[in-house]
């Protein structure tokens, strides 16, 4: 596969707007922000955002804030407002002491509110919510005016404070600004400005009991931030004029400006966080950190390396168009770092059991094996070998095609940093299934080479039967076997091979006695880390990522 060539950081569109911005002495500081709500955990999109709103502000004289946008109180919790800071941080982006909520600005967006009252510009309106969807128009006809539109600043000021002051139930009444319902883009036909929800907030308790839109708190929290550069998804584009025009209609401290960029489209991979809300609700996964889930919760739990996922974002670059990228260039850059950082140790995914007939019953030895082919100072550790070892059942066949080099009746091999052995005998259970292999070995070849300069054409990993540990291993394939998912009947894409778990694999002893979280490659096997389900004496191991795309290749067979 030809190398994906990464872009040179600073020749996105953004970052041009940005520096050209700066040569005009427009700014003297950029101010970002990434401006989540808490109501789900972050995926790999937000990992783009948020590398692009922290990178920019690394990148030039200034500054990101981590604000979150908690403007609905029943879709928001505070494990959500903790797990995101905690993805955030691990990627490796810092906000400082920029940490700010949409709930600070609750008492300012409520007095410029009455302000746009007092200008004419909002009134409160009683129609039910389908009443003002249904005479809100279409792309081709005009919406209609509500039969409140017209109401006196007096009475609107009047309604709405009693709003504020909890007279009415939900659903009764809203506020809506007073733009244009006959204008082109619907987002201008009368939007709604704030609901009436009696809802416990995570920050600010029953205070309050309307909340402000989106649409209406996002823009003026980024004027009270001073922000510089709002950097938005596509899809709010059409919501650009809406925020031009809070910003010019109120006594806002700063005028920032909206600009837009392709958000993040994944083969064999969903971001709708309604979709992966369900995911989690239907037990279709274990929960947001799912190793399955495109969430960064999820890619951390994996083993996914942060810098991964930067040089991931670095390469897809930043566009103007939406497009899919394919997952191959996100496995391309994981495998990439996890092979300049992984050391490497030895498991056996399904043991098989090899009884090396002619190695002196009760004797072991001490084989050295290195941590990392291209990093020395790795160093070494040691691999006790003996009488009884165990390979991989499928590094094994008793009546072998052609090309099949590895370890059959009569054929040699090498195992790993130790000796050649050949196989003598086969020992099968009633069922007729192979569990067991007789061998030799050839105790001239220690360290791998023989003498006599015979070859053998397959290298075997191995681990001893006595110091060996038992190990779960978790195999982790994409959760959707369609690689365009469909968002409205997703269950019917779900990969039913997504999962597969081994019960009886064996790893290294100092694997097992070890609680690192780093991941680590077992030989001819893959990437694997260590998982938080792992206990003392079974410990549980995920795989990253294999080391060759195994799950194209069998997409490609049908």
């Amino acid at each position: 596969m030809t190398e994906p060539v990464a872009p040179e950081v600073g020749r996105d569109f953004i970052r041009d707007i940005v520096q050209a911005d700066l040569d005009q002495g427009k700014y003297k500081e950029i101010v970002t922000r990434f401006p989540p709500e808490p109501n789900g955990y972050l995926h790999i999109g937000h990992a783009k955002s948020i590398a692009l709103n922290f990178g920019i502000a690394q990148e030039f004289p200034g500054r990101c804030h981590l604000r979150f946008d908690d403007t609905n109180p029943v879709k928001e919790e505070q494990e959500y407002i903790d797990s995101i800071q905690a993805d955030v941080r691990w990627l490796g982006y810092d906000w400082g002491k920029n940490l700010f909520f949409a709930s600070d600005y609750f008492d300012r967006l409520y007095e410029w509110a009455e302000k746009l009252i007092q200008d004419g510009l909002a009134y409160v309106d009683d129609q039910t919510q389908e009443e003002i969807r249904l005479s809100r128009g279409t792309l081709t006809e005009p919406g209609k005016n509500s039969p409140f539109r017209d109401r006196t600043v007096e009475e609107n000021l009047d309604l709405f404070r009693r709003m504020k002051a909890g007279e009415f139930p939900n659903g009764a009444r809203v506020l809506r600004a007073k733009i244009d319902m006959a204008a082109g883009n619907i987002n201008l036909r009368d939007p709604v400005l704030y609901r009436i929800l009696h809802a416990h907030h995570p920050r600010t308790g029953n205070a309050w009991c309307i909340y402000p839109s989106y649409d209406y708190a996002h823009g003026q929290s980024d004027a009270i931030e001073g922000i510089t550069h709002s950097i938005c998804t596509l899809e709010f584009e059409d919501h650009r004029p809406l925020y031009d025009w809070f910003i010019e209609k109120l006594p806002v401290p700063s005028e920032p400006h909206q600009y837009e960029f392709a958000r993040l489209n994944l083969t064999y991979t969903v971001l709708s966080k309604r979709v992966l809300t369900q995911l989690v609700r239907d037990g279709h996964v274990a929960g947001w950190d799912d190793p399955r889930m495109p969430t960064v919760a999820g890619m951390r739990r994996r083993g996914v390396p942060p810098a991964a996922l930067r040089e991931f974002v670095k390469r897809i670059g930043v566009a103007k168009a939406n497009s899919v990228v394919d997952v191959g260039m996100l496995e391309f850059c994981i495998r990439e770092e996890l092979n300049r950082t992984a050391q490497r140790r030895m498991a056996v995914l399904k043991p098989l059991k090899v009884v090396i007939e002619n190695y002196p019953e009760g004797q072991t030895e001490e084989l050295e094996a290195i941590n990392h082919p291209d990093d020395l100072s790795a160093g070494t550790r040691k691999i006790t070998f003996g009488r009884e070892l165990y390979i991989e059942q499928d590094d094994f066949m008793e009546n072998p095609p052609k090309k099949f080099f590895r370890l059959s009746p009569g054929n040699e091999v090498r195992l790993r940093y130790a000796y050649f052995v050949k196989c003598t005998g086969v020992i099968k259970n009633d069922a007729g299934e192979v569990v067991e292999l007789r061998c030799t070995y050839d105790p001239a070849t220690r360290g791998g080479n023989a003498p006599d300069g015979r070859k053998v054409k397959a290298t075997m990993h191995w681990l001893p039967a006595a110091t060996s540990k038992p190990a779960e291993i978790r195999i982790y394939n994409q959760l959707f076997a369609n690689p365009s998912p469909d968002a409205s009947n997703f269950a019917a894409d779900l990969n039913p091979n997504s999962l597969e778990i081994l019960s009886d694999a064996r790893i290294e002893a100092s694997v097992a006695e070890s609680n690192s979280t780093e991941p680590m490659q077992f030989e001819r096997q893959g990437y694997f880390v260590r998982d938080k389900d792992s206990t003392p004496g079974k410990p549980v191991f995920s795989r990253t990522i294999g080391l060759r795309d195994t799950f194209a290749k069998e997409v490609a067979k049908g």
